[in-house]
């Protein structure tokens, strides 16, 4: 390991940029899912409440935030997963 504080700094920044697109693509990937879930609940309307319940839980995210982000692909016209 270098002792150079530029050289472990654009290590330390370079790392940081991959993990912050990591992130934003782990983030994409799971708003994709839980879109794709919360669609697949609309066809069985007696399991809604619980499986939003359950996919809140899992996320960590409350129902309402999921309900809009659903609600923001149907209106850009994101295609199920």
């Amino acid at each position: 390991m270098t002792t150079d504080p530029m050289a472990r700094l654009a290590l330390a920044a370079h790392r940081h940029a991959e993990a912050a697109q990591a992130r934003t693509a782990a983030r994409d990937d799971l708003v994709v899912e839980i879109v794709a879930a919360l669609r697949a609940v609309r066809e069985d309307h007696a399991l809604t409440v619980q499986t939003e319940t359950d996919i809140a839980r899992l996320t960590g995210w409350e129902v309402a935030e999921l309900r809009r982000l659903a609600q923001e692909a149907d209106l850009v016209g994101m295609d199920p997963a």
